[in-house]
């Protein structure tokens, strides 16, 4: 039982356990905020603009079973809308982030190596 513990201890101590973790919780945070703008912002201006189209109540009955194959519309509306915002999101994170990169970067300067092997053929150029 200790050899356990102590594997199990070293396995959740490693730093890609602990990096996976971090991210699962930003991730499960990050899916909060895109569940609201798509459910809270996208959704409502996409009702008005096709007039409150909902799906879910869309079912047929087939003996005792009841079908609700518009909660699956409704899910694969969801589902595009929430790819489309991710997208979205990700796209202008990624613009931004070359925008970062793409500042100018000074050339950097020559080691004394460098100089001292410029000069020499600087030299040798004059002799010929």
């Amino acid at each position: 039982m200790k050899k356990f513990a102590k594997e199990f201890k070293e396995f959740i101590s490693k730093g890609n356990v602990m990096t996976m973790a971090v991210g699962i919780i930003i991730g499960t945070a990050f899916t909060a905020i895109i569940n609201s703008l798509v459910g809270d912002i996208f959704t409502p201006l996409i009702g008005l603009v096709i007039g409150q189209i909902d799906f879910s109540a869309l079912s047929v009955t087939v003996g005792d079973a009841s079908i609700m194959f518009g909660n699956f519309i409704q899910a694969i509306i969801t589902f595009l809308l929430t790819a489309l915002v991710l997208f979205l999101v990700i796209k202008a994170f990624n613009a931004f982030q070359r925008k970062k990169e793409e500042e100018p970067k000074k050339d950097p300067e020559p080691s004394a190596e460098e100089k001292l092997l410029t000069e020499i053929r600087d030299l040798l150029k004059e002799k010929k």
